[in-house]
């Protein structure tokens, strides 16, 4: 514990030992709904990754139904990426070394963007908050979106 402290000092807060708990969250069954296996999440973020490109707000806002082939995919990792992105905007873990190490969330969002009023219309209000708040709020996070949203718009052009 001494030296967890001691590291949470020297990198003031950016190694935060009290974070475990929360993190261990993923390990708890929870009903009938256990969480995923890290196989299934990550080969779940690569289908994401390489299949979700829509073009247009029919096609963002179509994953979002339960007959839609990505459907579980996409639930599955927006609401990952909204949870991780929760806990940097509310301090848990420093924003801008999450997205130093990780951009990958921001690339979803990047392409969802364009649509989140068509989104947050057929499904929530809260749809993407959180990775719109570290997109525009994280200094790292709006160097890192604005990367991503120039990625999305070269891919989209080429297909």
């Amino acid at each position: 514990l001494e030296t967890s402290l001691r590291w949470a000092r020297r990198t003031k807060g950016v190694f935060d030992p009290t974070v475990a708990p929360l993190l261990d969250l993923w390990d708890i069954p929870s009903g009938p709904h256990p969480p995923p296996s890290p196989e299934s999440l990550r080969a779940a973020r690569e289908k994401l990754t390489s299949d979700f490109w829509p073009k247009n707000a029919k096609e963002a806002v179509a994953v979002t139904a339960h007959e839609h082939p990505l459907n579980r995919t996409y639930r599955q990792v927006s609401t990952y990426w909204e949870m991780v992105y929760r806990m940097a905007r509310h301090g848990i873990i420093h924003g801008d070394f999450l997205v130093e190490n990780n951009g990958e969330g921001l690339l979803l969002y990047a392409k969802v963007e364009p649509y989140l009023a068509e989104i947050r219309a057929a499904t929530s209000p809260r749809s993407f908050q959180n990775a719109e708040g570290v997109a525009k709020e994280v200094p790292m996070g709006r160097t890192i979106a604005e990367h991503m949203r120039a990625r999305v718009k070269k891919t989209l052009a080429a297909k």
